[in-house]
């Protein structure tokens, strides 16, 4: 590997893989300090992982798998706080794993598949945003833990450890040496002897003191708290004349079979009420580190917000069973489940996506803009989009979003969300504001658009289409059932631009979600639009509004540059989209 790529600062995306690149990682890599994604996979690449690469503080992915590394896992991975998923399987790594990667608390996923690690998997059940973990054929012992985030992994993460036992592999940890008859010291002895005599005194004392009425006792202050079922809070009346011990025995307590998916944070159930409506459950996997009643007031604040596109907080209970949040249930799953499932239940036509697109921009502008206080929601995403009758869209999962004073933007200490959406200006600077979440409502408008999920093992959603967009070739990335059912590919194109625009390098360059919904608005056919007072302010999307051209427009660079009003649009952004992939 090239020394030279350390003069690149500016570079966040370095992909080397499936080449035939040999000797060892340059330690000179951790100068490239932007940088977001790497990826050597599949190469020759050869010697220790150099612990400089824990320097690249902004990284969200680490890909080193199928090389011919060797030795450690360096301590210094536990400074890569942003990082998302670590890939080094098929290696010749060797010796504990690390217990700094107990603080990768933004990881969701591991895979040390056929190396020569040992030791126990301790350290990694405090990562409990883990959902995909992969530890199989390596030369790990011990017994597999059951606390936080491991309730989750199938027994196909551990095979090929013959010293590892537990639940999963069907057998339980057993001492490793044979039973030995006891020896008995003379310590051991003399202490019992002792004990014995405490013992005997004690009896003594209590035989010859006076007998006296027993004092009153109040059975509720001596009843044990554990003893004490955890309360429910109704929010909403749907889950009015509802306890806590109802909603345990309607799912045989939170029994797998009511089990309709897995999240990052949360496991979710289907539970049916007395009043015969269906909620959703989510169990939450660990306690937030809030206090009690900051936790519940944030809850009882969210619990407040209505709005048609916003999935309703029913109802919450926290206890050291488990903390579990109630929402509306919403029959027809996500949208990332109508896209990318196994199986397809519907075709989505334009209208359709136009409807979803509009819709959770909606949701998402009310969050941003008319709530009080403000809202971010920080994991916008195509699953986190719910689909209600006639596949009305509905956000969700904003509950555990911390809420803003209108004043101040949110800094968070640690980047939240998921690998394919994150604001790259988030991911490196930790700094978060509603334009974080334009940014990733900007991939589901590309999902839509496609039909391809935001990252997969072959590509990244978002750079295909900026590269595709330079050479005015996006229109081949349509999905087929878009293209069947629009009438006017124009609305298809101008969808792509806004887009790109929600993802422009620069936030400040972001459009917000109330200018995001006019757009998509305008792109709705064929109610007329009502005419809007006239406003002081200027506005882009005014601007985009009023086009009269009927041309259908592209989204090349080539285009941009020519003389038409959408190209006056787009550069009032300071630069045209083919820019981005600066």
């Amino acid at each position: 590997m090239p020394r030279a790529f350390e003069k690149l600062k500016r570079m966040t995306y370095l992909n080397l893989s499936s080449n035939s690149i040999n000797g060892p990682i340059p330690i000179e890599l951790a100068r490239i300090s932007n940088l977001d994604t790497l990826d050597i996979s599949c190469n020759n690449i050869s010697g220790p992982i150099p612990s400089s690469v824990g320097d690249l503080e902004h990284l969200l992915k680490v890909n080193l798998s199928n090389n011919r590394l060797f030795g450690y896992i360096p301590a210094e991975f536990g400074n890569l706080r942003s990082v998302m998923e670590i890939d080094l399987s098929n290696n010749k790594l060797s010796g504990l794993i690390p217990q700094e990667l107990g603080l990768l608390q933004n990881l969701m996923s591991l895979n040390l598949q056929n190396n020569n690690f040992s030791g126990d998997l301790i350290s990694l059940t405090n990562i409990v945003s883990l959902v995909a973990l992969n530890v199989s054929y390596n030369n790990l012992a011990g017994d597999i833990p059951t606390a936080n985030n491991f309730s989750r992994f199938s027994s196909d993460s551990f095979l090929g450890n013959p010293a590892l036992c537990g639940y999963w592999l069907g057998s339980s940890c057993r001492s490793s040496h044979p039973p030995q008859r006891a020896a008995i010291s003379k310590a051991a002895i003399l202490g019992i002897a002792l004990g014995a005599l405490v013992i005997l005194l004690m009896i003594l004392v209590a035989a010859c003191r006076p007998h006296s009425p027993p004092p009153f006792s109040d059975s509720s202050m001596t009843k044990p708290v554990n003893n004490i079922s955890p309360k429910l809070v109704i929010l909403h009346m749907n889950m009015a004349l509802h306890v806590y011990e109802d909603i345990m025995r309607m799912t045989e307590n939170l029994s797998e079979k009511y089990i309709i998916g897995y999240g990052a944070s949360s496991t979710v159930y289907k539970c049916v009420l007395k009043n015969c409506k269906p909620v959703a459950i989510k169990r939450l996997y660990s306690h937030y580190p809030h206090s009690l009643k900051e936790f519940e007031t944030e809850l009882e604040t969210v619990g407040s917000i209505k709005h048609r596109n916003l999935v309703s907080l029913q109802g919450y209970s926290l206890s050291p069973y488990g903390n579990l949040l109630f929402y509306d249930y919403m029959e027809n799953g996500s949208l990332w489940d109508l896209l990318h499932g196994p199986i397809k239940k519907k075709k989505l036509d334009w209208p359709t996506r136009l409807r979803i697109a509009l819709g959770s921009a909606q949701g998402l502008a009310y969050l941003h803009h008319d709530c009080s206080p403000r809202i971010i929601h920080r994991d916008v995403k195509s699953s986190n989009i719910l689909l209600g009758k006639d596949l009305e869209p509905h956000l969700t999962d904003f509950g555990i979003a911390k809420i803003l004073c209108v004043s101040k933007a949110h800094t968070s200490t640690y980047v939240m969300g998921t690998i394919g959406y994150i604001d790259p200006e988030y991911a490196r600077t930790s700094r978060l504001s509603d334009k974080s979440d334009v940014y990733s409502y900007g991939i589901v408008l590309l999902e839509l658009l496609t039909g391809r999920k935001a990252v997969d093992d072959e590509c990244n959603l978002h750079h295909l289409i900026l590269s595709k967009a330079a050479n005015d070739t996006v229109m081949d990335s349509v999905d087929p059932d878009i293209s069947s059912t629009c009438r006017d590919l124009g609305a298809v194109k101008k969808m792509f631009q806004l887009a790109l625009l929600c993802t422009k390098k620069q936030p400040s360059d972001r459009p917000t979600m109330h200018e995001v919904v006019r757009v998509l608005e305008s792109l709705v056919e064929p109610t007329p639009l009502p005419v809007a007072p006239q406003s002081t302010a200027t506005s882009y999307v005014d601007e985009y509004m009023n086009l009269r051209s009927s041309d259908a427009l592209t989204c090349s660079a080539a285009s941009l540059s020519s003389s038409s009003s959408d190209t006056q649009l787009f550069l009032k952004f300071n630069e045209v989209i083919s820019q981005n992939t600066e």
